[in-house]
């Protein structure tokens, strides 16, 4: 049985019939133990006894035949007078096998069938006066009772089963979907309960699978082209330094376009490592100002080969993270800039921290980015057109090597048009919590 909307109806019914079945049996208990209580069934039974006994001294046994015949016909069963040993003081049978199953001077038996056995002995225990009488509890007469109790609860059942079972279907459905390729299959379940939580769930992993897998697609597909090109002109260089005569600008040809794969690799390696889990961050003090100072330092070199400056002021502060992560963050960002500054003209870089944030800003007086790419420019492998594009030699790893890199640390990276320029803003928690 493989069908959990049929294994919850049959547990529901066979428990239903299981109740009711020991409902009757426990009803039918109480009734005999109630019965074998109650003064007034005892009163009763005295009262017919002492009027058999006055019968039989007085008249004999003739006359208590037929006392018992009327009595018999006016409140039904049938009654026997007998005496302390169990004999039949009208026709002389044996009934001691019923008496003794009396304990004490009144008690109630079930016997066979759906009778009832009341037993009396008088006080001077020389009679004992035994009815055997239809019991009136008899459980075929609530059948049509409990019938219809039994119909509503099990349609109850049903409806539990359907309840349970028709969304765990659902999801199952749509989870064969999403595992045949139909990456937009989604529970979208509406019910708040433990059911409800986990097509959430899955809605969520889904989304999140998703997310991955075209991130994937489409940055094997953006490495794939960017690999194409340097691949080409290295290939093109080396069939030339067999026929050039001038090796030597050949060969320098060729390991220009190494360095430029092996960057290339290298950021992809340093993209992928800022996406590795928070908690892999190592916390060190991290001096701001020394940090961003070898950060000036190390790009002079470029900005001077762009015709531009670095400017560097702010406030000291000390934050914790792992230094070599953020230093490659900020000078990402930085080399950024020196790419897109126009000759003669100025970098700034300015930071300083509040008491739980340490914020840097670096502006150039480039061209700026269009509004609605000022997000998109931290997404692996954006350029923008015109201004910002393959010229400069970039490959659209830079800003989202950073972007990542600041995240993982708990932080903000975002861009805003100073007009003119591009500022870039860092906001970075002085202490590190991992998650």
């Amino acid at each position: 049985m493989r069908s959990i909307y049929i294994k919850i109806l049959l547990w529901g019914l066979v428990s239903l019939t299981v109740c009711i079945a020991g409902f009757g049996i426990v009803s039918s208990y109480v009734f005999y133990q109630m019965v074998g209580k109650d003064s007034v069934f005892e009163r009763m039974n005295a009262l017919q006894l002492q009027e058999a006994r006055d019968v039989y001294e007085s008249q004999g046994p003739a006359q208590l035949a037929a006392h018992f015949e009327r009595a018999n016909i006016i409140m039904g069963g049938h009654r026997y007078l007998t005496d302390m040993h169990g004999k039949d003081l009208i026709t002389g049978e044996d009934r001691s096998a019923l008496v003794s199953r009396f304990q004490g001077r009144w008690g109630v038996l079930q016997t066979q069938g759906n009778q009832i056995a009341l037993g009396l002995a008088s006080a001077d225990d020389r009679y004992r006066l035994v009815v055997l009488a239809d019991s009136p509890y008899n459980m075929r007469d609530y059948i049509p009772y409990y019938l219809p109790i039994l119909l509503l609860l099990a349609i109850s059942c049903w409806l539990l089963a359907w309840r349970i079972a028709s969304p765990l279907q659902s999801l199952v459905s749509t989870l064969d979907r999403f595992g045949r390729g139909d990456l937009a299959a989604r529970v979208n379940s509406s019910r708040h309960d433990e059911i409800g939580e986990l097509g959430a769930a899955f809605d969520r992993m889904a989304e999140r699978i998703g997310m991955l897998l075209t991130a994937e697609r489409r940055l094997l597909q953006d490495v794939s082209h960017e690999l194409r090109s340097p691949l080409a002109r290295l290939s093109f260089a080396a069939e030339l330094a067999g026929t050039a005569q001038d090796r030597t600008a050949a060969v320098s040809t060729i390991k220009k376009e190494i360095q430029r794969l092996t960057e290339l690799v290298d950021a992809l390696l340093q993209t992928t490592r800022s996406e590795g889990e928070p908690q892999a961050i190592s916390e060190e003090d991290v001096e701001l100002a020394s940090l961003l100072s070898e950060i000036v330092e190390d790009c002079k070199v470029e900005a001077e080969a762009h015709e531009c400056r670095i400017r560097l002021q702010g406030q000291p502060a000390i934050l914790q993270g792992e230094r070599e992560v953020l230093r490659r963050a900020v000078e990402n960002i930085a080399n950024n800039a020196i790419r897109y500054s126009p000759q003669d003209s100025t970098i700034d870089i300015a930071f300083g921290a509040d008491d739980r944030t340490a914020h840097i800003s670096i502006r150039d007086y480039g061209p700026g980015v269009p509004q609605d790419s000022l997000n998109k420019i931290f997404e692996p492998f954006f350029r923008v057109d015109d201004s910002r594009n393959r010229s400069t030699g970039g490959v659209g790893l830079g800003l989202a090597i950073a972007h990542r890199s600041i995240v993982s640390h708990h932080g903000r990276l975002w861009a805003e048009n100073a007009n003119p320029g591009l500022i870039v803003k860092i906001e970075l928690p002085l202490l590190v919590y991992k998650t």
